[in-house]
């Protein structure tokens, strides 16, 4: 079920590919021409606008392709969660696309969880175990 388009593969290899230590290390030797010819442009204008204007273009370059593949990382990571929540005996299923409701239901059931664990910790200092279902 390999259905991803030309670009999704594209950023995916290009934010794989840069990530790479070689890649770091190739920007670092850039830097380091571009200082050691400062010198040798009298540290000019141009000298400068050349480091901002490929610094800027290469970093407007990558957000996108970097957002691109963070979005699909999340999305997958999220279906897994989803398909984990579902196939769980006593998991509840209204916790499946949490992450589409709105910020005041979200808060809701933040905070559900939060007293749950709170409670668990509390229980847990008084030696009980904190495994299982908590709802009846």
């Amino acid at each position: 079920m390999r259905n991803a388009t030309w670009y999704s593969q594209f950023a995916k290899k290009t934010a794989h590919f840069c990530g790479r230590p070689r890649v770091f290390t190739l920007a670092v030797a850039v830097i380091v021409v571009w200082i050691v010819t400062g010198p040798m442009f009298h540290f000019s204008d141009t000298w400068q606008l050349v480091i901002n204007t490929g610094t800027t273009i290469v970093t407007f370059l990558m957000v996108f392709l970097i957002q691109n593949t963070q979005n699909r990382d999340t999305e997958a990571i999220q279906v897994k969660l989803d398909e984990l929540i579902r196939a769980t005996k006593g998991a509840h299923n209204a916790l499946l696309d949490l992450e589409e409701l709105e910020e005041e239901s979200l808060d809701a059931f933040r905070n559900k969880y939060q007293a749950l664990a709170a409670a668990a910790r509390a229980e847990l200092s008084q030696g009980t175990i904190d495994t299982g279902t908590p709802e009846p």
